[in-house]
């Protein structure tokens, strides 16, 4: 993962091969297999340079098929599907080593008014500056020190607001698994709309999984679990800025026949911005 965030920015600086074929390239990283969320990221850029500045992104579904190798860049080849009166469709397929390892079709949507409403950010969170760091909360239970998941996520600063363990935080009698952070990029960002809704694509994979281990005692990274994305899907309701304190508030409603099911909601400033749902692979060892 991008240890700083101009690495970052450089990440997700695609190279065009051809019309509709980018490359996209691989950050500095001790970890083994590509981060979901890079290949998320880039994939909707890639689909948004095929689409009219006037038009964002409104939704992605897509699906991991093949573990990302990092020493080598992805190629991303970007098909248009559809171009109509107010909305554009884009499918993008991820290659690597000759190899289709990811599949995202994409939806944009010009700017027209319409109803409107929201549900409530939830009240009683703490500040971001009184929670620890993510990667101090991980350290406990992933065998990794602290300073290493700080080194690996540099580009981003996140706080741990609580969970629903015991102790967590977050008792809620509804849902067993429940977990809050603060997101945000360790510096500002220019003011291209869908580079921030790629750096909310890229933060949106980060720790959504990871609320589907929160009741059993393991956690992300940790020897005793083999844990992968699988799919994703993603809303971009309302602008935020991805360089602003985002509350992530996660829960995950079912985890079955090592399958964790997890749904995400990412508020700025009280309001609702985009909303996302994800299954992944959550395998015990051992």
């Amino acid at each position: 993962m991008p240890r700083s965030l101009d690495e970052l920015i450089t990440l997700l600086d695609l190279e065009e091969l051809e019309v509709g074929l980018f490359r996209g390239r691989q950050p500095e990283t001790a970890l083994q297999r590509a981060f979901g969320g890079q290949v998320l990221s880039q994939a909707l850029l890639a689909s948004g340079r095929t689409v009219d500045e006037d038009r964002t992104p409104h939704s992605l579904h897509a699906y991991f098929l093949l573990p990302g190798r990092t020493d080598a860049p992805i190629i991303y080849d970007v098909q248009s599907i559809r171009d109509g009166g107010s909305f554009s469709a884009r499918r993008v397929e991820a290659r690597q080593h000759g190899k289709t390892i990811f599949y995202m079709t994409t939806s944009f949507h010009g700017a027209e008014e319409g109803f409107d409403h929201a549900d409530p950010e939830p009240a009683e969170v703490l500040p971001p500056e009184q929670c620890p760091t993510l990667g101090e909360v991980l350290a406990t239970g992933s065998g990794r020190p602290a300073k290493m998941w700080a080194k690996e996520w540099g580009a981003l600063e996140v706080r741990y607001a609580g969970d629903s363990r015991p102790g967590g935080g977050l008792d809620d009698p509804h849902h067993p698994a429940r977990a809050r952070v603060w997101v945000r990029t360790a510096g500002p960002l220019p003011d291209d709309p869908i580079l921030h809704r790629a750096v909310l694509a890229y933060l949106s994979d980060l720790t959504l999984l990871g609320v589907s281990t929160v009741p059993h005692g393991v956690v992300i990274g940790s020897p005793k679990l083999q844990a992968a994305s699988l799919d994703h899907a993603m809303w971009f309701h309302r602008p935020i800025r991805a360089d602003e304190w985002i509350l992530y508030d996660q829960i995950s409603p079912s985890a079955t026949r090592a399958l964790g099911l997890s749904n995400g909601r990412l508020f700025q400033n009280g309001v609702l911005g985009s909303a996302v749902a994800q299954e992944g692979l959550i395998r015990p060892i051992g």
